[in-house]
């Protein structure tokens, strides 16, 4: 598919843009909230091991702290750049501020290919990174969370790290850590319950009975196989589902069980037994009642926007449907949960992991996943009440609610000094 000349950043600013006039911000609160307020890069050695030295780019952008403190993951991709962090930063202000939770946005990023580097390569990484970042991250300034290429082991170190340099344990100053030093019961299915609580939702106020309905998921990490897994048991039908190399498509339904199973056992979905081979980009176009992007930015663009089959689009992934190519949907009826509304399971619950290792009392699983779906269900009717009221898209009535947040905690604390 051909790309759009704009990049994230671009597109971030595009989609601000459009809130901001419809709330008739003034020029100085869209100078404020247009671009980030920190931005840090650091050049850091990491030693290889077979005893060569390799210098690493990283990044940690904080794009606001009006509400409360920074809050992003961390990502390891080779070919990530500080725009698409800035993005980053900028769509988790405006996701914490849809689901109404105290934090502002943050990212961080470091170019490299974690699938080439031992694991003694990565904690080196990690370790020294987190270093370099230290006089950013804290559990009361910017508190960091696992994000493509990276987990909960990494979080692990980076907390180990902050707290060797503290002198004491913070377990507080990440989230989606392991639950056996200070993570949370749920954190790693949240992104995707998320998702699946406010696909229930849309499909109710569609009057799209869910069970039955033909899915569709691009990218099958953590969120994409963990929405396959609920919507399978929710009696959906998944049919399609893809990984970085590639796809796989049986228009009676996946066995989701079995497709687990053999991603496990081989590293990939290709050349299962039970379905035919399709690339990412036919993925996308498909025909199905539920469309996942759970990958990467960028995906659905003006050039595939109108091939696209899908009643309802559920993002997963930050950004996969670029603002050229979300007119074109809107136009044609589909029904786009925005990656702010779609994707605040993982931060809702990173949240909720936050409080319970500031607190230091932790909750069950099931208590974890009744706040979820209370927040979730919550924050999808305020969206969906607005798109009505305003006849809009469910982007830009997401958006008007959390700049609008955001805006008014800015004129309320007012101009330091």
């Amino acid at each position: 598919m051909a790309p759009e000349a704009e990049n994230s950043f671009a597109h971030a600013q595009r989609q601000f843009d459009i809130a901001a006039d419809m709330l008739d911000l003034s020029s100085g609160l869209r100078r404020i909230l247009r671009v980030p307020q920190r931005e840090l890069t650091v050049n850091f050695p990491v030693k290889m091991d077979d005893g060569s030295i390799e210098v690493f780019t990283g990044f940690r952008v904080q794009h606001n702290i009006t509400r409360g403190p920074a809050k992003g993951g961390i990502r390891y991709h080779p070919d990530v750049t500080i725009d698409e962090v800035r993005a980053l930063a900028m769509w988790m202000t405006w996701k914490c501020n849809t689901v109404n939770i105290p934090y502002g946005g943050a990212k961080g990023a470091v170019i490299c290919d974690p699938k080439r580097l031992s694991m003694n390569e990565l904690e080196r990484l990690t370790r020294r990174y987190t270093s370099e970042i230290s006089l950013l991250i804290g559990p009361d300034r910017d508190i960091p969370a696992p994000d493509v290429g990276t987990t909960a082991q990494e979080m692990a170190w980076i907390m180990d790290t902050y707290s060797m340099q503290t002198g004491h344990t913070v377990p507080a100053v990440v989230t989606g850590k392991p639950i056996n030093v200070g993570g949370s019961q749920g954190r790693v299915e949240a992104p995707g319950l998320g998702l699946v609580y406010v696909l229930r939702e849309s499909s109710r106020a569609l009057s799209l009975d869910i069970t039955g309905a033909k899915v569709v998921i691009q990218g099958f990490g953590q969120v994409g196989s963990v929405c396959a897994r609920v919507l399978d048991e929710l009696g959906a039908q998944v049919v399609a589902v893809s990984d970085s190399q590639g796809g796989i498509y049986n228009p009676h339904g996946l066995p989701i069980s079995d497709v687990l199973a053999y991603k496990h056992r081989t590293g990939a979905l290709r050349d299962f037994a039970e379905a035919d081979n399709v690339t990412n980009a036919e993925l996308l176009e498909l025909p199905c009642d539920i469309l996942i992007p759970a990958a990467l930015e960028n995906q659905i663009t003006e050039a595939n926007a109108n091939k696209i089959k899908a009643r309802v689009i559920g993002e997963a992934a930050n950004g996969p449907v670029t603002p050229a190519a979300d007119a074109v949907l809107y136009d044609n009826g589909v029904f786009v949960i925005p990656d702010i509304l779609a994707g605040a399971g993982g931060v809702t619950v990173s949240y909720f992991e936050w409080v319970q290792g500031l607190q230091e009392f932790f909750w069950t699983e099931r208590e974890v996943n009744a706040q979820l779906e209370r927040v979730m269900v919550n924050a999808f009717q305020n969206v969906l009440r607005k798109a009505h009221e305003r006849r809009l898209s469910m982007r830009t009535a997401a958006y008007l609610l959390a700049v609008e947040r955001v805006a008014q905690s800015t004129l309320t604390r007012g101009i330091y000094p």
